[in-house]
């Protein structure tokens, strides 16, 4: 009798153990370099909620911030090997895989908010998201999210392009981000986005460039004394799914994938978009320069190299983004 009490109770708990295991859901790990403050770790981890909710458990993400899983392009690769399944990346850097995506990280191609959101519901964005699915062996973009106008942080006033000449500025590691800078007469230097701060502290760099959220969230404030509003490029982020991962989903996961994506998207670009328009007032309480600069002139020395030989988009393909109304 105490034998088959045994055996029963071992078999009760295997049972539990199994059922926990079951009930614990799939793992996904989401990862991005944005600070737990910005709106793209905030509504990343609702996303992660609502997948979790919506799929009644089954599976379970982890959203990891501010580079803790790498740098931008450790999070490429991890999405690749598929030790990471889902992430934020800049266009510029996907367009290392397919060289079209980088067309709306150019300087000045965008002429307001809703062009850029046009774009992203639009047929050439969609031919733009199956060159790169093909490319990259399988990843997937499933939304686009604002990261607002980059702007030029300095130590001195930036008015004109030649107020740039010499100037030493990071840019991301990616070419489009040098292309406004040089034009302008600048050294660019690519410096990870997790050592900016200290880099312009010390003096390693004269300027940086970034939209307003981003400049406020990371402090690049407190090390730079004058804000140039430049407004040269018009900042997104893709939100990618890894092919692996993407592999193994039915497609009605896929569906509830894309669905919480695309919503966490437009709700991080509905948020940024709001604090963009307030923040100019906000960094001029904090006692920093905020400088209304001639950004015809940037303009104009810009677009004379903009579909030169740096250009990995087509002339037609640059024609139909200009023709989105």
């Amino acid at each position: 009798m105490k034998i088959a009490k045994g055996l029963l109770t071992a078999a009760l708990m295997a049972a539990t153990a199994v059922s926990a295991l079951a009930g614990a859901g799939e793992k996904v790990r989401w990862a991005h370099v944005y600070e737990p403050s910005e709106p793209y770790h905030q509504w990343s981890e609702w996303a992660a909620q609502e997948i979790n909710k919506r799929s009644n458990g089954r599976f379970e993400v982890e959203v990891f911030p501010a580079s803790t899983l790498g740098k931008e392009v450790d999070l490429n690769q991890g999405l690749t090997l598929g030790t990471i399944d889902i992430i934020y990346t800049g266009q510029s850097f996907a367009a290392q895989t397919y060289g079209p995506l980088a067309l709306s990280d150019a300087p000045y191609v965008f002429r307001d908010f809703d062009h850029w959101q046009k774009y992203t519901r639009s047929d050439l964005f969609a031919e733009f998201a199956e060159g790169y699915r093909e490319a990259s062996g399988g990843n997937v973009i499933l939304g686009d999210a604002y990261y607002g106008l980059r702007h030029v942080t300095s130590n001195k006033p930036i008015n004109t392009p030649a107020d740039m000449e010499g100037l030493k500025i990071r840019v991301p590691n990616a070419p489009m981000y040098r292309l406004f800078p040089e034009a302008a007469g600048a050294h660019t230097s690519p410096i990870a986005f997790a050592e900016v701060y200290l880099a312009l502290q010390q003096g390693v760099v004269d300027a940086q460039e970034n939209p307003l959220p981003t400049i406020k969230a990371k402090k690049f404030y407190e090390v730079q004394k004058y804000i140039d509003l430049t407004g040269h490029v018009t900042g997104s982020n893709l939100l990618v799914a890894g092919g692996i991962f993407w592999s193994r989903l039915s497609e009605e996961d896929r569906e509830l994938f894309r669905s919480v994506a695309q919503e966490s998207a437009d709700r991080v670009s509905a948020d940024i978009a709001k604090s963009e328009a307030e923040l100019v007032e906000w960094f001029r309480g904090e006692g920093v320069e905020v400088l209304e600069v001639d950004r015809a002139a940037f303009r104009e020395v810009t677009l004379a190299v903009l579909n030169g030989e740096a250009a990995t988009w087509t002339q037609d393909q640059f024609d139909r983004l200009q023709a989105i109304r």
